[in-house]
């Protein structure tokens, strides 16, 4: 497969960004399988173009984005490319707030996360009660995993709402506040659903990923459907979100839950290589163009220092891909300029050659391209916008 994306955008200049249609069928197809029949709000933050995002959202299994910060989810709504939008991070956004309490139209397709009260009073601040429109309002319940009795955390740092009486105390404080509408709760079991459970490389601690999420995933399905059972007392809720990419088959066995999130899955960055329940085919790709051959067994390409969030860690690089061989020197890695390419395939590569590259996540080679060819076989067969394109960055 990989030699056609060279065919397929042979008539562009590298850098580039492309997609490999086939790949993205195939693992838009499986997700839904995967969930089960339960629906997928796709997550907007790992594609960050619309139009990927309104070709997926056409497709059976999927409803609903869940988005990244508050001015996207504004943008998605106010475009119409959906009317159920969730906002998947509190927001301090005053414009942003101000403009969705101004707009019955935009109040009633985008929903806010909360997980304290002070997030409350700043929408009450920018926006007084009298005369707004009612917002809508979900809940973070955090999913993280606290053994030895809380003194450890396994997990993201998200919400402070972690037992099933903090969750409740403050949907008894939205139930009763005006302005406000508790419509939606979230979990995100990040242990899991965000951690490779068999690393490349790395048996023994993959077993100890596996062990920990086992135990891990006891503790909080108990405790999410506690929760979501006392919270549904005191409000009707539309929809109970938890999982990722990495964690659907588990996350839809929790009867609790209505909708599962997904979208790296989707692209398949090299993140996702090391996962026992599922296996994506990679799907997103960036060419950088060899300038440099400083000696044998190596070559030097324009760029590529495109690195992932995250713990900085090898596992945030990006990795060469075609031609096969190819590896990162340890010394400079992937750097602003210029990035060193060690291996015996450097020598049969020209000036003005293309790398081909697969990055750490899926959403954020977005930000360093305004386009992505999509490439079906050694066809190209259309050329998208990023929200880069679209002169939209949003974090």
């Amino acid at each position: 497969m990989r030699h056609r994306l060279n065919t397929a955008t042979a008539g562009f200049e590298a850098p580039l960004a492309a997609i490999d249609i086939d790949a993205w069928e195939v693992n838009a197809a499986d997700l839904v399988r995967r969930a089960a029949g339960k629906p997928i709000r796709v997550a907007s933050k790992s594609l960050r173009s619309r139009s990927l995002l309104r070709d997926v959202l056409a497709r059976d299994g999927y409803d609903g984005v869940l988005a990244l910060t508050l001015a996207e989810a504004l943008w998605l709504a106010g475009t119409e490319l959906s009317r159920d939008v969730v906002v998947g991070y509190p927001s301090a956004d005053r414009r942003g707030l101000s403009r969705l309490a101004g707009d019955e139209e935009l109040a009633e397709a985008v929903t806010l996360m909360v997980d304290d009260v002070a997030q409350l009073d700043l929408v009450d601040a920018v926006a007084p009660t009298d005369g707004r429109a009612e917002v809508r309002v979900c809940l973070e319940l955090d999913l993280s995993w606290r053994p030895a009795g809380g003194r450890v955390r396994v997990g993201a740092k998200r919400s402070p709402l972690h037992s099933v009486d903090d969750i409740v105390r403050l949907a008894q404080v939205v139930d009763s506040r005006p302005g406000f509408r508790l419509v939606g709760l979230l979990g995100y079991e990040s242990q899991i659903a965000g951690v490779q459970d068999a690393p490349p490389g790395h048996a023994w601690r993959g077993r100890l990923i596996r062990s920990m999420q086992r135990r891990s995933w006891s503790e909080l399905t108990e405790r999410r459907i506690a929760a979501v059972e006392a919270v549904r007392k005191v409000a009707d809720l539309e929809f109970v979100n938890g999982g990722g990419s990495g964690s659907i088959e588990r996350t839809v066995s929790d009867l609790s839950i209505t909708e599962v999130t997904a979208g790296s899955g989707l692209l398949a960055p090299r993140l996702f290589d090391g996962y026992t329940s599922f296996s994506p085919r990679p799907a997103a790709f960036f060419a950088v163009p060899v300038v440099r051959r400083p000696g044998p067994g190596i070559v030097t390409v324009a760029g590529g220092g495109y690195i992932a969030s995250g713990a900085a860690g090898e596992d945030r690089l990006p990795v060469p891909w075609l031609p096969e061989g190819l590896t990162l020197d340890r010394s400079e890695g992937a750097g602003e300029a210029q990035t060193p390419l060690l291996g015996s395939p450097a020598d049969d590569l020209a000036i003005g050659d293309r790398v081909w590259f697969r990055h750490g996540k899926a959403g954020e080679l977005s930000e360093r391209f305004d386009s992505y060819y999509l490439v079906r076989g050694e066809r190209l067969v259309d050329t998208v916008a990023t929200y880069r394109g679209d002169g939209k960055t949003f974090l």
